[in-house]
């Protein structure tokens, strides 16, 4: 079974669950890896090998010499998507290596073929030195067009997007921060729409301090959410907290509108949003305390930071990061439209409005059928892709980075 297959097989599916995977369908899929690389014409005869290669490939190599700019019409690159990452950061694994990081990557890549129709290949890296990262993606610039990267641990992850995006002229994004982000914010609207609650109003507390935590604060931020607690394994992140990474020490800043101190008990009284990106398990006591019918998005895979059974009792909208509850929070939905978007649009980065016009264009499929089981469209649903691209599109041209 291809991963074309499985992905057709789940749409024409009219359950929005389907039924359980076992691992020897996992396996059987990832034999010999899930992706390859087919010729778009012909060579089936001598004079179809001269056109595909040589003599005839010698005359698109010497007139893009000559013309460095025809490289994105006679070339594959401008549509590329390199998949990077370094395995320090890999789904609910932690740190395994650059190897064993190579099945997500492969996957990301296919994702990236089946929804927006976007070239996509998996580069790992064997070294966690951020310099050797930058200066390998550098390098290798002209193989590609844009540069997703994936699973790298925080806070290293922040300097390389941070550098990359100073020393690339294309595309760059960290999905782990980024994607989630996007997402987090479409399902946030799409709730307090359901809810007829105004998004601005909302008290957020986000658990979890690393690459999503702060990617989710800093947008929600920008989206006009104006208190934001965000918490790390220390506790809440609050002005004059010693130790605390530059990137935190910004948050620190800019959060936590009420001053507080402390850990989750202090952070959950009278909240009405919590959204948990931190791994950890939360007593089911501290939703009580949130304020009446509050929101909650345990998005820890694989184990959500409570089950959304408990989560029920307490809040008006549950969501999680799985697909075997209502209210998937899925980065499919985002990362495949905002690239195609970008390089439609000939972008040569992606910028917080087209971010947030991403997320917009998510809750505005998901508009169309809202429920408190129902904030967010399917991870499989065809047209998501090509709406966060035309909005993504729309976006870059409206900020001039194209």
């Amino acid at each position: 079974m291809t991963g074309t297959t499985m992905i057709e097989n789940a749409r024409s599916s009219t359950a929005e669950h389907t039924r359980p995977v076992t691992e020897e369908e996992i396996f059987d899929l990832h034999e010999d890896g899930k992706l390859a690389v087919n010729a778009v014409g012909s060579i089936a005869d001598p004079r179809e090998l001269a056109i595909a290669y040589t003599p005839g490939v010698a005359k698109v190599s010497e007139a893009i010499a000559q013309n460095p700019a025809l490289a994105s019409r006679y070339t594959w690159a401008h549509r590329m998507v390199a998949v990077v990452s370094d395995g320090t950061a890999v789904l609910g694994l932690g740190d395994i290596g650059a190897s064993a990081s190579l099945p997500v990557m492969e996957g990301k890549s296919a994702l990236f073929k089946n929804f927006a129709d976007l070239n996509a290949v998996p580069l790992v890296l064997d070294t966690t030195d951020v310099d050797e990262i930058v200066e390998t993606l550098v390098r290798l610039r002209p193989s590609f067009g844009a540069v997703n990267l994936e699973d790298i641990a925080a806070p290293r992850c922040f300097e390389i997007e941070d550098r990359l995006k100073n020393e690339l002229d294309c595309p760059v994004m960290h999905d782990d921060q980024h994607g989630t982000a996007i997402v987090v914010l479409a399902a946030l609207r799409g709730a307090n729409i359901t809810l007829g609650r105004n998004l601005g109003e909302q008290r957020v507390v986000i658990s979890g301090a690393g690459a999503a935590g702060v990617a989710c604060a800093r947008i929600l931020q920008a989206a006009g959410v104006a208190d934001v607690t965000l918490l790390d394994s220390r506790g809440i992140l609050h002005e004059g907290r010693e130790g605390l990474h530059p990137v935190k020490a910004e948050l620190a800043a800019s959060t936590n509108k009420a001053g507080l101190t402390g850990g989750l008990d202090e952070a959950m009284a009278g909240a009405d949003v919590f959204i948990g990106l931190s791994g950890a398990t939360i007593d089911e006591n501290l939703l009580s305390v949130m304020a009446p019918d509050p929101i909650v998005f345990a998005l820890s895979n694989p184990e959500p930071e409570v089950h959304p059974h408990v989560a029920g009792r307490y809040a008006s909208v549950v969501a999680t990061g799985r697909s075997d509850f209502p209210n998937q929070i899925n980065n499919v939905l985002a990362f495949p439209g905002v690239f195609r978007g970008a390089l439609d649009a000939g972008a040569h980065t992606i910028t917080d409005n087209m971010k947030i016009a991403a997320a917009e264009a998510i809750a505005t499929v998901a508009a169309e059928d809202l429920s408190v089981e129902r904030i967010m469209p399917s991870a499989l649903d065809p047209r998501v892709a090509l709406e966060v691209a035309t909005a993504v599109a729309k976006a870059a041209g409206e900020d001039g980075v194209v």
